[in-house]
């Protein structure tokens, strides 16, 4: 990833650190953001202490402004653009799997839907002025988004509304998005339940790099793929 610039929401904690860690050390210009400035910087201070270029932005995806300050701050720093969009900015309100729709908070179900739905559609909204040629633009979900299970409540149907919000943009413009489900991962929204935050990122590096963009664009791809595609 020499040369490209990425930038990468949610970057303080779980799949959004891990991504930022790895495109950090595959060369990448990395733009990291959080709403969290403490936990932000410690992150940040960890990659660039491992030799990493990487710079923290405090962001809310919640503020569009902040989200259009923030593609901004990262395209004038590129060598044409960015090059490759993570949107993993989100929330779960309560504990993983025990957070039924009808027992859900109207302010729980308001605040899932702003920062996990309507987050991605401000990071790509916002993102497409500043595109380099050949970007993509990746949004993490998983399969409660598209199986209902009990538990989940307004987590879940946020997720499914990003993944819609994915599909849309994908029929309507020409830069690659698409969604990323690298299944569960041990990260505070799953309770540390799952596999190494790592291992996600070397899925999500897939997708960003190797993999078609044809075979990303609009759709969902996981393990399964990257795993065929990497036997």
């Amino acid at each position: 990833m020499d040369g490209q610039t990425a930038v990468v929401t949610g970057a303080s904690r779980g799949i959004g650190e891990a991504v930022a860690r790895r495109f950090a050390a595959e060369g990448a210009r990395v733009v990291a953001c959080a709403r969290e400035q403490d936990a932000l910087d410690g992150t940040v201070e960890d990659i660039a202490d491992d030799g990493g270029d990487v710079e923290a932005m405090r962001a809310d995806v919640r503020d569009e402004f902040d989200v259009e300050r923030l593609m901004e701050t990262a395209a004038r720093g590129s060598d044409g653009g960015i090059d490759v969009v993570v949107a993993c900015a989100g929330v779960y309100h309560g504990s993983p799997g025990e957070t039924p729709l009808a027992d859900d908070a109207y302010s729980a179900f308001d605040d899932s839907f702003r920062t996990n739905a309507r987050g991605v559609f401000a990071t790509v909204k916002e993102a497409l002025p500043h595109l380099a040629e050949g970007a993509r633009v990746l949004v993490p979900s998983g399969s409660v988004a598209r199986d209902a299970k009990p538990g989940y409540g307004s987590y879940a149907v946020s997720k499914a509304a990003a993944e819609s919000v994915v599909r849309q943009f994908a029929a309507e413009i020409d830069p690659t998005v698409g969604v990323v489900d690298p299944g569960a991962v041990a990260t505070d929204l799953t309770g540390g339940q799952g596999r190494d935050p790592e291992d996600a990122a070397d899925l999500f590096f897939w997708a960003a790099n190797d993999a078609p963009a044809e075979d990303v664009d609009g759709v969902v791809v996981g393990l399964k793929e990257f795993r065929k595609a990497t036997a």
